[in-house]
């Protein structure tokens, strides 16, 4: 059976829904495992009034509570069985002394638990009631009871009785595990039952927010598992401006959901995160805004066991959102899951191809010719197998040998024809086999005809300053559209920072730099897995692309990249969060812990002191990287037109040019016009209203032309631009 010590530092509690309005004044349980209960294994039904108090269970066997097999900590061990009924009498002095009922159970797998045959808790379990031999969902114990409330309304006053069933999840399972308490919050100090547990934490009454609450429960309290999807019920309640109460009316989403675990590290710590499909009623995606968010229908839920600021991921998206670039948007929350509270999530856009988020073209499965043939792909750094990846023709410059696997992101491998996979695995070879080769810096057709430059610039930038051990080797997307939208593979979105912005423990001397020195994108030096692609290693070896990114980065340092910039950024979530995360890290008694990513110490055990601690790192780590960017201020390049001119960045490659030429900018470029020397416009291109423009030159003469780039604020910038022959 695992075990795992998290939730033993972390506590159980309770959310309100089923609580009363005001916390108990003192808690008292009423049934300990340890008592001595009747209990009766699975092998044939035991009988339709089991669960009732006037059952005669004079012949079932006595054992102490904890009963099951094969996890070393059952008091009474029994023989493998499906399931197994136990029942325990208890008396209550005044059900007016009655605040609050709190049942805890460690299971092994599913169960269902009643007071006087009405049912208070279940998991893992369906059917009213399930066959006696009914498997479960699976769910290893946790060591310690994880908490349900249950309505005071089903005691009595005297005599009493607590009924539970555990089920396993197949005949074969190895374990199970039985483990129950139940308690009471009373409003009478002068009423005593018995003290509760040491693990024992008193539940809070969490009624209302300024963040948004997001309410979701699963049919019958079924447990959340890592695919498939599971039906459950999701309500959030965001009132803008206000105050959110539980008890308040929806306001951006009632309805249903599939809901299932996701990450794989991330997974295993005691705050799960989610991926969440909103659905109709037939069980259709159901595409929606929520929380102001453009309509989708593909939603993640993030959890921030990790990461004690709250900061980390939202800061990292902004910024590169700023330098011109989709991120995923995202809104902080609070979670109710089944009625108990799990704390501060973010709640964000999943990484896929829309139009409101990586604004590619739809790639379809009859898109196996032509330009159609050409994009959109999203794939990935990251995780894999041998059904949903490639392996790379060539390994990182600094890290011979070294197998590099690419991810099918969107679509995934199961929905990519032959023709699709080979064309991206031929795209990408056939830049790897340039961007190796001696004339890599060419303008014309050395790697700049491959790649969006810009978002290779921006994505080191983002992922230095962060010094992110992720930024690489582990959710690291490119993505790629149609020739005819340029063609290009953009470096991004980004994703993933709860190891970043930190003073990382770390064997690897780039990251666990006290003083906040050291190169993310050299993580090849410390032997990771998954290995990187290695293409920044080769981009920073042209010395063009390193005063691309010098300049940029100094550019962006006057602005976003500012201290004060990034403080005030971080100080406004510290006071978005300023109730919820007291809320929270009385959930998760993380504070001042290394629990999670593992930090050098001291470590500091307020969250005010995690928020200074914060702004500490990015002030050393941009002084650092103030004083050893490599690279030069230019405002040009051998092989493409650069110019820099207050918060504008603009690009023009190849140049010279014969049938195309692409132009990009961190603005929005709205109008694109070619002159000749005379001043005449030779070509207009009227409708880009991006960031980046792929323009047909093919019927241009040779010669010098000027480029005239208009921007959305209608501020404008002059390139040239020379034509050779065809």
């Amino acid at each position: 059976m695992k075990r795992t010590i998290f939730i033993l530092l972390a506590g159980v509690y309770c959310v309100p829904a089923i609580l009363q309005s005001k916390e108990a004044d003192h808690w008292e349980s009423v049934v300990y495992a340890t008592d001595i209960w009747r209990y009766f294994p699975g092998t044939t039904d035991p009988g339709v009034y089991w669960n009732k108090r006037s059952f005669d269970d004079s012949s079932w066997p006595e054992g102490q509570g904890g009963i099951g097999y094969g996890d070393n900590d059952d008091n009474t061990v029994i023989s493998p069985v499906m399931s197994l009924f136990m029942r325990i009498h208890f008396n209550v002095i005044d059900t007016s002394k009655i605040n609050d009922v709190l049942f805890h159970m460690d299971y092994d797998d599913g169960f269902i638990a009643y007071i006087n045959g009405t049912e208070i808790a279940r998991a893992g379990l369906t059917g009213n009631p399930p066959a006696y031999d009914a498997s479960a969902v699976n769910h290893d114990a946790e060591g310690t009871p994880v908490c349900f409330p249950a309505d005071k309304s089903v005691l009595v006053n005297g005599d009493n009785l607590l009924a539970v069933e555990v089920h396993n999840v197949s005949p074969t399972s190895t374990d199970m595990s039985a483990i129950p308490y139940l308690s009471f919050g009373m409003n009478d100090s002068t009423i005593t039952y018995r003290p509760v547990p040491s693990w024992f934490q008193p539940p809070f009454v969490f009624s209302e927010s300024s963040l948004p609450i997001v309410n979701i429960e699963t049919a019958n309290g079924a447990v959340i598992v890592d695919e498939p999807k599971i039906t459950a019920h999701m309500k959030i309640i965001n009132n803008t401006g206000g105050i959110n109460k539980v008890t308040d009316t929806a306001t951006d989403y009632d309805g249903l959901i599939g809901i299932e675990l996701r990450g794989t590290y991330s997974q295993r710590l005691p705050q799960k995160p989610y991926g969440i499909e909103t659905r109709d009623s037939l069980g259709q995606n159901n595409n929606v805004s929520i929380m102001g968010l453009p309509v989708e229908n593909d939603w993640i839920l993030l959890a921030n066991y990790n990461e004690k600021t709250f900061v980390r991921n939202p800061v990292s998206f902004h910024l590169f959102q700023s330098m011109g670039h989709y991120a995923p948007r995202s809104k902080l929350c609070e979670v109710v899951l089944n009625g108990s509270y799990e704390g501060i999530y973010l709640f964000t856009e999943k990484i896929k191809r829309d139009n409101d988020r990586v604004n590619i073209a739809r790639l379809d499965s009859d898109d196996n010719a032509g330009d159609s043939l050409t994009g959109g792909y999203i794939f990935k750094i990251d995780y894999y197998n041998n059904t949903d990846s490639w392996m790379g023709s060539y390994s990182p410059i600094d890290y011979p040998g070294a197998e590099i696997h690419y991810v099918y992101h969107d679509p995934a491998a199961d929905e990519l024809t032959s023709q699709q996979k080979n064309y991206i695995q031929t795209f990408v070879n056939t830049f790897e086999t340039v961007l190796y080769s001696n004339d890599y810096k060419d303008p014309a057709n050395g790697y700049r005809k491959y790649l969006n430059v810009q978002s290779f610039i921006d994505y080191f930038i983002i992922g230095e300053i962060s010094r992110n051990v992720d930024a690489y080797k582990k959710s690291r997307f490119y993505f790629k559209d149609r020739n005819k939208n340029g063609g290009f593979i953009h470096s991004g979105p980004v994703w993933d920072f709860d190891w970043a912005w930190l003073y990382l423990v770390d064997g690897c001397g780039h990251f666990g730099a006290t003083d906040c020195s050291g190169w993310a994108y050299r993580i090849d030096e410390c032997y990771p897995w998954p290995t990187p692609s290695g293409w920044i290693v080769r981009l920073m070896q042209d010395e063009n692309f390193v005063d691309a990114v010098y300049t940029r980065y100094f550019e962006l340092r006057e602005t976003i990249l500012s201290n004060q910039y990034i403080h005030h950024y971080i100080d406004s979530v510290a006071l978005l969060v300023e109730d919820a995360q007291a809320r929270h890290y009385r959930r998760w008694n993380i504070l001042g812990t290394d629990v999670g990513a593992p930090e050098h110490p001291p470590i500091p055990d307020t969250y005010a002191g995690e928020i200074s601690r914060l702004k500490e790192w990015i002030d050393k780590r941009l002084s650092w990287l103030d004083d050893n960017m490599p690279g030069r201020y230019v405002t040009s390049d051998t092989g493409d037109e650069m110019s820099v001119s207050g918060e504008s960045l603009i690009r023009i490659f190849p140049n010279p040019a014969t049938d195309y030429v692409y132009v990009e900018s961190d603005k929005i470029i709205m109008q694109v016009s070619i002159l000749n020397t005379d001043g005449l416009i030779e070509k207009i291109h009227l409708s880009c209203n991006k960031y980046a423009c792929l323009l047909d030159i093919s019927d241009l003469q040779q010669g010098l032309y000027l480029m005239k780039i208009t921007f959305k604020d209608y501020a404008a910038k002059s390139m040239r631009l020379a034509v050779k022959h065809k």
